[in-house]
């Protein structure tokens, strides 16, 4: 069909070009909802087409992920150890588990010869106790 008699064409002129009261055919309502609406009711066949994976999880996520909640650096040790030096049970043995830290992490120098007791430490924060004269002891072994 020619352009110039399509129907969008003659109704160039009209206020409503079809779609009768003024309003109709403009707001969310009519396209059934703006952005992910109606996934699971009246647009369930379109997701299924288009977008089979969108409900649901993925098979590699944990559900056991190990959340690390508090964690500390290198560089603020000693000065924790300062703070708590005559609450400590043995000497030079620093609990940060009872603490409330979770992991110790690499960033900073330690001096002092330490051992330091932490569920979880990483490998650079172990390499750095250990050649300051120190070691680790890690909660639950």
């Amino acid at each position: 069909m020619a352009t110039r008699l399509r129907k969008s064409r003659r109704q160039r002129g009209s206020r409503y070009c079809g779609w009768g009261q003024i309003g109709q055919h403009r707001q969310s309502g009519s396209r059934g909802g703006v952005g992910q609406a109606g996934k699971h009711k009246h647009f369930w066949i379109r997701t299924v087409i288009e977008e089979p994976d969108h409900f649901g999880h993925g098979q590699n996520t944990s559900y056991n992920k190990n959340i690390v909640k508090k964690w500390l650096n290198l560089r603020d040790i000693e000065s924790i150890y300062e703070q708590n030096k005559e609450n400590l049970k043995e000497k030079n043995i620093l609990d940060l588990s009872s603490l409330g830290y979770d992991k110790l992490l690499g960033s900073g120098n330690l001096k002092t010869k330490l051992s330091i007791k932490i569920q979880s430490v990483s490998k650079n924060a172990l390499t750095k106790i250990q050649a300051s004269g120190g070691n680790v002891i890690k909660n639950g072994e």
